[in-house]
């Protein structure tokens, strides 16, 4: 919560939340103060009673010592050192109880870490799931999916072959990103079948389904290391010089040079304080340093200037070359060019071919395909 408000500080000041913040802090610290409080004084009266309880027993252990000196069953060498022995206790047992709630709040934390590393996942390889050693073409047949009650995808196929190129477009919550989560598996249909190179997709091993993708997303992620590792992280025995190469094919090289440390720069968390377009230009290096054969691209320009965006198309259609790739737009005019494209709504494919075949259907996507030229004219 306290995270979230210093990284979206700027919206909310900006929408006079600011004051409202405050109060939703410091209600919350207020809850925080009183469950420390309320451990405080747990520990407050373990301590008391532990004294209480350890003086007893060592004014009775000596007055006991005493009872039976004075009855010569013990000389007074013996009750000395008993006495010494009931002082020296009394320091670690004391020690002892004290450390008794740190002892409590580690066991708690230990088998909440031992429950989680213990949690099976979801989805599991069949012992008999082979490795994808070549991608030849995907098939999706009459797949659907759910998320809990809301349905997103109903009875939905299409095939595509190597090195085709599928566009998709639909408005948010059509179920585009849905589709291609289901293809790389990290979520089993409900109902249906994808099929990869004539394997279902779930008697092939994720990690070897997933390492044949590269994608770069509208959101991007970079880890708290060097620009150098950043890049190199679905390939981590790339050279020095392959990685300039992607930095340089995805138009990163230049601002990568103006930081003092060059592609040894370590970034802040989420990309410390690089912009949103250089942090997806490192996204898109990342991917073309890996070339895997088969690529997905969610919007993967969104926030980057017209200039350099024309720039890694010309990339772009340089690495789809040969390779079965998957590309999310709501701009027409960035899938025009595919092989196929698919309109989706409310979980269906409604409208599928290329743009030409579309454009004389007259349908769903002229219709959206004119409405955008339009805007942009206003």
């Amino acid at each position: 919560f306290f995270l979230d408000s210093v990284r979206g500080m700027k919206d909310i000041q900006l929408f006079g939340y600011v004051k409202q913040r405050l109060d939703e802090i410091q209600q919350r610290s207020q809850k925080i103060d009183t469950a420390f409080e309320r451990i405080k004084d747990q520990e407050a009266k373990v301590r008391v009673y532990t004294e209480v309880a350890v003086s007893a027993f060592n004014i009775i252990m000596l007055f006991t010592g005493l009872i039976l000196f004075s009855l010569d069953k013990i000389d007074f060498s013996a009750f000395l050192i008993g006495v010494i022995l009931l002082m020296s206790s009394y320091g670690p047992v004391i020690a002892l109880s004290n450390l008794s709630s740190n002892l409590l709040q580690t066991l708690a934390s230990g088998e909440r870490v031992l429950s989680l590393l213990a949690e099976e996942p979801e989805l599991k390889d069949v012992e008999s799931a082979v490795d994808l050693k070549e991608v030849s073409r995907i098939d999706v047949e009459n797949v659907s999916f759910a998320y809990g009650e809301e349905q997103i995808l109903s009875d939905v196929s299409l095939s595509v072959k190597k090195g085709e190129i599928l566009g998709i477009h639909g408005r948010s919550g059509s179920g585009k990103s849905t589709l291609l989560k289901l293809l790389m598996r990290f979520y089993d249909t409900d109902s249906g079948e994808i099929d990869v190179s004539g394997h279902p997709i779930t008697e092939i091993t994720r990690d070897s389904l997933r390492a044949s993708y590269g994608m770069v997303l509208q959101e991007t992620w970079l880890k708290h290391a060097t620009i150098r590792e950043n890049i190199a992280m679905g390939k981590p025995e790339a050279t020095k010089e392959e990685i300039i190469e992607a930095a340089k094919a995805s138009h990163a090289h230049g601002f990568i040079k103006r930081l003092p440390e060059g592609y040894d720069s370590i970034l802040g968390e989420d990309g410390g304080s690089l912009s949103q377009g250089q942090k997806q230009l490192l996204c898109i290096a990342r991917v073309m340093l890996c070339l895997p054969p088969m690529l997905i691209l969610d919007e993967a320009t969104s926030s980057i200037d017209t200039r350099t965006e024309l720039k890694i198309q010309n990339a772009f259609a340089k690495m789809m070359e040969g390779r079965t790739s998957f590309i999310v737009a709501h701009r027409l005019s960035t899938i025009q060019e595919a092989d196929v494209i698919l309109v989706m709504k409310d979980g269906d494919i409604i409208e599928a071919g290329s743009h030409d075949e579309l454009m004389k259907a007259d349908g769903f996507y002229t219709q959206l395909y004119n409405s955008q030229f339009d805007e942009e004219e206003e």
